[in-house]
């Protein structure tokens, strides 16, 4: 019986990797990944720990299996994280990294912000949290994509 639960645990966390979401958090790394799987970059601007819309975009889309599924082959997804909390704090480059990533892409501080571009970094399009299913903010996304 042991045995039988130990493999069921391990099976379910098997699955769970299997399905998580590949966030890039270097925006040159990822261009580089767009570009060399020809796929469009998405950058979302967000505060993980503080902004409601934020969490409510995470639980209700990115975190879902159906996105994770689409984005994996369709996507290359980049998080600029702004986290307020000092357990959550990130290491002084990261920041940096984001914070140019918001001077230039998400001037006026919107969160959570949500930018469609090609690898060179044109923008397509941008949108921010809509109580969508998984299905239709994908729609949405690729309405910015010509």
């Amino acid at each position: 019986m042991k045995k039988f639960i130990v493999f069921m645990l391990l099976s379910v966390l098997g699955l769970g990797s299997a399905t998580a979401q590949e966030w890039h958090t270097d925006f040159t790394e990822a261009s580089s990944i767009a570009t060399s799987e020809n796929k469009p970059l998405i950058i979302v601007f967000q505060g993980s720990d503080w902004c409601a819309p934020c969490i409510k975009l995470d639980r209700a889309v990115w975190s879902t299996n159906e996105f994770k599924e689409y984005a994996e082959k369709h996507y290359v997804m980049l998080q600029a994280d702004f986290p307020r909390r000092k357990r959550n704090a990130l290491p002084k480059e990261q920041l940096n990294k984001n914070k140019a990533l918001a001077e230039k892409y998400n001037r006026q501080g919107i969160f959570p912000f949500v930018v469609v571009m090609n690898a060179d970094g044109k923008v397509y399009g941008a949108t921010s949290y809509k109580k969508r299913s998984p299905k239709e903010y994908i729609a949405e996304l690729n309405a910015f994509i010509k």
